[in-house]
């Protein structure tokens, strides 16, 4: 459903709802100061927008564990290695602000680019090679742009805990390892995969496909789930020709990197066993529109 309010109309329904809207970080920062000083823990949601359930949920629990659920907004044009996907992504604040009043989410933070980076960011981080591997073989300097904005993000908001979707997964362990060398204190959580009915992971992109490639999309969950079960009795590489086999079979799907790996160092597993603490990670292109996923193997 389209929500045909005005930005005012909105700002009026959050003063109603006792949700706060801030757009610069002088403000929103001096929010936070006087609340930290009342020892009120903040739990805070960070996203690009297109809001759907799975960010909801983050929202839910967010509310649950702490005093006070802050959710940001803002497209970060710097992770965007694809001017195409950057000018496609996306955006329906109005909307966004909608969904997040009616979970009665307590602030949000929604900041311009110019805002953000009034000059450009050119800080390069150690990310200890986690960004070399899957995403950041097909994504030049995504990592890099992803760790700019959240060290930015925390730093504003201060949050005790910040909450991700587990569906980005390399995303998550990066986050993870920032966090740890740079010493910023933020609690990083990890929330479960939010599916359709069908299976497929909830993704702001996923609005973007077609009928035909809607139909299809949830494929690939099934091979995730096809490979986890060959897992128990297949290599690695036979694992990995199937699923190559089967997807590229497929009308409307191109695959672009499937890799089961350790969920600490990213690297590839070359035997799958009882000891092993692995994830298979998958991304492919549904007509023009790149999805990702990913699987538990044990």
């Amino acid at each position: 459903m389209r929500h045909n309010l005005t930005l005012q109309d909105i700002s009026r329904l959050s003063f109603i709802f006792y949700m706060q809207i801030f757009y610069t970080i002088s403000k929103i920062k001096k929010y936070i100061s006087e609340h930290k000083n009342k020892k009120i823990s903040i739990g805070f949601v960070p996203t690009m927008g297109a809001l759907h359930k799975g960010h909801i949920s983050l929202i839910d629990r967010a509310k649950a564990e702490n005093d006070i659920c802050i959710c940001s907004i803002f497209v970060n044009p710097i992770q965007f290695n694809n001017k195409e996907d950057l000018l496609n992504y996306p955006r329906h604040l109005e909307n966004d602000i909608t969904q997040l009043i009616a979970v009665n989410c307590d602030i949000l933070f929604a900041p311009s680019e110019k805002e953000m980076y009034p000059v450009p960011d050119n800080t390069i981080y150690n990310l200890g090679g986690l960004d070399k591997f899957m995403e950041g073989k097909f994504r030049l300097n995504h990592f890099n742009g992803v760790a700019v904005i959240v060290k930015k993000l925390f730093e504003i908001v201060e949050p005790n805990r910040a909450y991700f979707g587990a569906k980005d997964f390399q995303q998550l362990v990066v986050i993870k390892y920032l966090v740890k060398k740079y010493s910023i204190p933020v609690e990083i959580i990890s929330c479960n995969i939010v599916r359709e009915d069908d299976g497929l992971a909830l993704s702001s992109r996923n609005a973007r496909l077609t009928k035909e490639e809607r139909a299809i999309a949830p494929f690939i969950h099934q091979i995730l789930l096809k490979a986890k079960e060959k897992s128990r009795t297949n290599s690695v590489n036979e694992i990995k020709n199937m699923v190559s086999e089967e997807i590229n079979a497929k009308p409307l799907i191109k695959l672009e990197y499937f890799e089961i790996v350790n969920k600490s160092t990213l690297e590839n597993i070359e035997k799958i066993d009882d000891f092993s603490d692995c994830i298979a990670c998958i991304a492919v292109f549904v007509g023009n529109i790149r999805l990702i996923d990913n699987i538990n193997f044990l």
